[in-house]
Parts: C-alpha cells; structure tokens; sequence
C-alpha cells in the first residue's frame, strides 16, 4: 500500500484501519487503481468480493478485470466495485431474513483485513474480504457481527482503561490465534469410502488391533510425505500473509495440528478460513484428502480448534498479561475478574458457540473438555482469588528454575503454574485458551460471543465505579463481589472425571451434552438481551442463526442416516450375503467329500453370519423408519430433537452391527478400506 498509493491516501487508509475510522469513500477510486495495478502485475486477470456467509464456509464470485471499449477492452477495477459487490442472496441460508424471491444482498469491502491473490490451476485472482448483508442491512454472514462485536468490546475496555488514568489508549483489540487439527487419508482410501465422502466421517469402521493406546504418534516423527504436504501449505498460506508457525503430530494416527501466530481477530478469522481451505486443496495434490470432520474415525481421537484469545491496547499492552506480581496488578485483575464473570454468567452461551452435529461426538469424550463449562486459572491466580474473597490479595506465589539433575543442561525458568489440557476455558500465561471448537468451525461465532459478554462485563464495571470517589477501595469491594459470586466457575481439575460433572452439578454449572439443547441458549432472553444491548445482533438476527443451526444439524443427520442407509444396503448387506453363501458351499463341498469331516467352525461362523446379518437388516429398517418419522415432523425444534433421540440412536445401533460383520468376513470379501488402511497407510 505504502509503495503503491499516494502518501495522503495511504495515510488515510492507515488510519480508517488502525483507528477504526469511517471509510473515506473519496479515496476508493485511488485504492482500486492501486490494487488492480498491484494485482496485475502478478498475473491477476480476476477479483472475487470473499465473504463467509452463515454456511461456515467462504463464498465468491470472480469477474474479469476486462471492459469492453469501442476499439477493444480495458483493464478496470472501480472504487464501486472496490467497494461494494451485490451477489445473489436468496440461495444462502439466512433463517427467514430473507424470502427465495428476495435475491439482492450486498457485499462491503473491508478495509481491516489484507486484500490477497490466490492461485489455483494458473489463474490469480485478486480476493477481497467483505461483508455481507441483507437489502434490508441484517447481517447474513460471519463478519458483520463479529467486527460489531469487537467494536463493543473496545468501547467498554477503553471505559474501564480509563479508569485506571490511561487516556492515551483509544482503541482495544481483542486477538486470537487459532490452532488447527485435522486427519489426512490416502486418496485412494477416501475415494472408495461413501461414508468419507457424504459425511466427512465413517460411519461403520471396526477399530483396529492398534489405535493411539502407545501414544507413539504424538509429537513423533513426521512421515515424509506428509511432511512433503506440510512444506507446501506452509509456502501456500505464507504467499497468502498467513503467518503459520508451529506443525507437528498429533495424538491419532493420522492426525496433525498447524499453528499460526496470534493476530487481530477479524483476520485471524479470515486466515483461519484460508488455512483450511489450503488445507484441502494441497492435500489433494498429494495425492490424499485433508478430513476437517471433528470425529471422522471412532476409537481415536477427534480434531478440534483451540482458539487462543487476548485483548491488546493501542499502546501495546496485552491486558490479560498479569506481570511478576499479578496481586498487586489491579488492572490485570480487573480485565481477569471481568472475564470469569462473563464466563460464569453467560456459560450456556459459550457452550451454543460450539454445537453441531460432529462436536457432539468429541466433547466430553476423554479427549476434549466436557460440555461443561469452567475456567482453569493455575495455582498462582486461583490463589490470588481466594485472597481476593477473603479480603485484598497481598502475595503472588513465584516461579522459580527447575533442575534437571544433569550437569550439562541449563536450569530452566518455571512457569507460575501448570497447563490443564482437560479445561474448556484455560488462562495460559497471558491469554485465555477456548478448546471447545470443532476443527470445522469458523471462529467467528465463539469469537463474537466472547467479545460480546466480556464486553457486557466490562460495562458492569465502568458503570459502578465512573462516579467513585474512592476508587480504590470501591475496585477492591467490587473485585471482591465478582471473585465471591463467580468463583464457582473455577476448577482446576481433570475435567474429564466423573467427579467433576458431580461437582459441576453441586456448582449449579449447566451441563448442555447435545446441540439441540445447547442452541437454545443462543435465544435465552440473557442472550438476546446482551446482544442487542452491544449492537451485536438484533432480534431477528439472532433467531434467523438459531433457525439455522438448527436446521445444519438436521441436514447433517439426514445426510449422515441416508449414507448409512445407502451403505447397508448396497455394499454391507450384499457382501455379508455373498460371503454367507461362500461359506455354505464350503460347507456343502467338505460334506460331499466325508460326512465324517469336521465343519463345526464353518457352521458356527454361518450360524454368527446369519443372526448379525438378520439384525443388520432389521437396524437399517429401523432406522429407514426413525428417519421417516423425524422428517415428518414440522416444528424445527421438535424435529431436531427427534433426530438427535430416535435418528442418533438408531444410526449407533446400524453401526453396531455393521462394525460386528466386518470383524467376521473375510478380509478379501469386505468392500470398503479399513481402519487400519486409512488410519495407518500415508
């Protein structure tokens, strides 16, 4: 931009982004030049306004760069087609926002996260994120709300920063970085499995003799050729200014994690996207397929995104990092305190923010935090919070150095306090870690939420103490209140125990286990109240995103039961027969042979083929029957508890006995790629 623009444009481009200023729309004409010539230059012939809509996935449109003349054609790019795009609204979803007659939605540049070009089978295109909304100005994507509520957390933390005689700070970012899990499989393996391709997950699959039982393959050595892929996405998203840092194995064969690392949240959201797109698409040049799914094999783990998130003032202070003695850091404590409040207060929410139908499979399942949600603060802060309950905290417990008890490695410098990989809401230094995501997710939506109630808390506090005459005495007795009425969020325990979700309910901590019931907090009267009060989302925006949800998670069930159903009957059952009928000949050409010759084995397994085959038959039935009763019902709500009660049910059921077949045919007869082929074969 800086070599590109004239310098008064540059500058007052620079400011709209730092500052968070309106766009002068004077200068679009300039910028559009600008990046045209830019974009060009590096081979550009089109440009796409990129936006994420409420699919959870990025959507475009791409034009040619080209205009007809009277001699010929041009290259041009406006400052209105910078500015503004108007694709076809009426075939994305928007919850009754929009009527399928009402088409015309509009796309708006936005100038805080980096245009970019992007390459795929030798066309570059210049791609600039926008916004999307109605013709009627709701909200029908993932941004608009998300940079609203990044607009409410600022107003309220630079409210309470002030308060503290920093008058200098103007604007406050709220930042996060996204780790990312995800499963590779061979091509080959993905192609001839229908279940992988339909649903992103098996939906049969008996467990191989080995799974993740050796922990061998966590943080082990990198296979070649996924290392090969891993250099490739790492030169993909750094062309694309995607500051990937950290990549190693995870805890599942086949399962890996990439990093970047942390930025302004609006374009950490925006690279997260690019990040599994680039995903998915270099994985296929490699022969093998990139599965995002949160539990795309059973036995093993799932892949979820943990979502690492701060706040920073534009004076360059991270406002959750709590210093060498954070009890006697009041600020710090006061940013923490009003983050557990919103935690506590707006639990059921945060859990809405991670519910679909694949994340349903991985929390609480001893490999992601339970649906239960609670804060881990370590035993430095967790101290400093009983202080604070009892009185005023006068002491922070230290770290120190840790010795090895060998000569020649240095002493190394200990943390305060532990990490707690079990907590749904973890303080890990100087940011909180959210672990709940699924690896699908776009962050969006846990982002907007947290901004959100912590904003409203922030608010709670500048509203109390703007009119103290004694303001250090009144911050005490209201941190005290906060610490006493919002302790029972921390837990610094293994959540995955038993004990905890006894605990939890003594606590009176919601426990929400299933997406259907968790949506509902996302149009509680507490919710909608909050949003509308930080402009975040109106009414109806709010209940158009429940009516979605809950209508993806219906799809996504149907879908997944038609697979299943399709798979029964036209690969399982089929085969199961084949080989029954092999193993009655065999039966029949021993006998002919001797009637004195032992078949025993042969008729046991036929006797073990018929029975699982007969309940084979009558669970795919069952379910054909559950999937007709859920469908016919017409109240959303309603359906979508039928097909989480009677759907999920009876798809577990198909699976059982899908999975008990596959144990006993023959390896040479079972149609479909095991476990131990796509789990193991990279």
């Amino acid at each position: 931009m800086r070599e590109k623009l004239p310098k008064a444009v540059f500058k007052n481009l620079k400011k709209t982004i730092d500052e968070g200023l309106p766009l002068d729309p004077s200068i679009a004409d300039v910028v559009a030049a600008a990046m045209k010539e830019w974009a060009v230059e590096r081979g550009a012939t089109h440009f796409t306004h990129w936006f994420q809509p409420m699919t959870g996935i990025t959507a475009e449109k791409h034009d040619a760069f080209l205009s007809p003349t009277e001699s010929g054609a041009l290259l041009e790019f406006s400052g209105k087609e910078l500015v503004k795009g108007e694709p076809d609204a009426s075939s994305f979803p928007s919850g009754g926002l929009r009527a399928t007659f009402e088409a015309r939605g509009y796309t708006a540049w936005d100038c805080t996260s980096p245009a970019f070009l992007r390459e795929e089978a030798d066309v570059i295109t210049l791609c600039i994120p926008t916004a999307f909304c109605s013709y009627t100005g709701e909200a029908l994507d993932k941004k608009v709300p998300l940079l609203r509520s990044m607009e409410a957390l600022s107003t309220q933390a630079v409210r309470v920063l002030k308060l503290f005689g920093n008058n200098d700070v103007t604007r406050v970012t709220s930042t996060v970085g996204a780790e990312q899990e995800y499963f590779l499989v061979d091509k080959s393996f993905y192609l001839q499995r229908p279940d992988l391709m339909m649903a992103g997950r098996t939906l049969f699959g008996a467990m191989s003799s080995k799974g993740q039982e050796l922990e061998d393959h966590y943080f082990g050595s990198i296979k070649e050729r996924v290392l090969s892929y891993m250099k490739e996405v790492n030169e993909e998203l750094w062309k694309l200014g995607v500051t990937a840092k950290t990549q190693h194995n995870e805890v599942a064969p086949g399962q890996f994690e990439i990093a970047p690392i942390f930025e302004n949240t609006n374009i950490a959201t925006d690279h997260n996207q690019m990040v599994m797109d680039v995903l998915k698409r270099v994985a296929l040049r490699h022969d093998m397929v990139c599965l995002l799914h949160e539990k795309p094999f059973a036995g093993v783990n799932g892949s979820g995104k943990h979502n690492n998130w701060s706040m920073s003032s534009n004076d360059g202070q991270n406002l959750l990092e709590p210093g060498h003695t954070p009890h006697d850091n009041a600020q710090f404590l006061t940013f923490l305190m009003a983050t557990i409040k919103a935690v506590d207060t707006y639990a059921g929410l945060l859990r809405c923010s991670c519910a679909n139908a694949g994340n349903d499979h991985r929390l609480g399942a001893n490999e992601a935090p339970p649906a239960i949600i609670s804060v881990f603060l370590g035993e430095q802060l967790a101290d400093i919070i009983d202080q604070i309950v009892k009185g005023v905290a006068k002491s922070s417990s230290m770290s120190g150095h840790m010795d090895i008890g060998v000569s020649t490695l240095p002493a190394l410098p200990k943390d305060a306090t532990d990490r707690n990989r079990t907590s749904p809401f973890a303080f890990t230094g100087n940011k909180f870690e959210f672990r709940m995501l699924g690896s699908s997710f776009s962050i969006s939506g846990p982002n907007i939420i947290i901004n959100t109630i912590i904003a409203q808390a922030l608010k709670e506090i500048a509203d109390a103490l703007e009119n103290s005459t004694n303001f250090d005495a009144d911050l005490d007795k209201l941190l005290q209140e906060i610490a006493k009425k919002h302790q029972r969020i921390i837990f610094n325990g293994n959540n995955y125990s038993d004990e905890w979700v006894q605990e939890a309910a003594k606590r009176g901590l919601p426990n929400i286990p299933s997406t259907p019931d968790a949506l509902k907090e996302l149009v509680s009267k507490e919710a909608v109240e909050v949003f509308a009060a930080h402009n975040v989302f109106n009414e109806k925006e709010v209940h158009a995103r429940y009516e979605i949800m809950v209508e993806q998670y219906v799809k996504t069930l149907n879908i997944e039961a038609l697979t299943m159903i399709d798979m029964a009957n036209h690969s399982i059952i089929p085969t199961a027969i084949e080989y029954a009928t092999t193993v009655a000949s065999s039966i029949n050409a021993v006998t002919a042979v001797s009637s004195k010759l032992d078949v025993s084995t042969q008729k046991e397994l036929l006797e073990e083929l018929s029975d699982k085959l007969a309940a084979m038959s009558a669970n795919t039935k069952a379910l054909e029957k559950a999937l007709e009763d859920a469908l016919n019902i017409a109240d959303a709500e309603k359906q979508a508890a039928a097909f989480r009660a009677n759907v999920f049910t009876k798809m577990g059921e198909l699976r059982a006995t899908g999975d008990a077949l596959e144990k006993i045919i023959a390896a040479k007869y079972w149609p479909l790629p095991t476990y131990r082929e796509m789990l193991f074969v990279l």
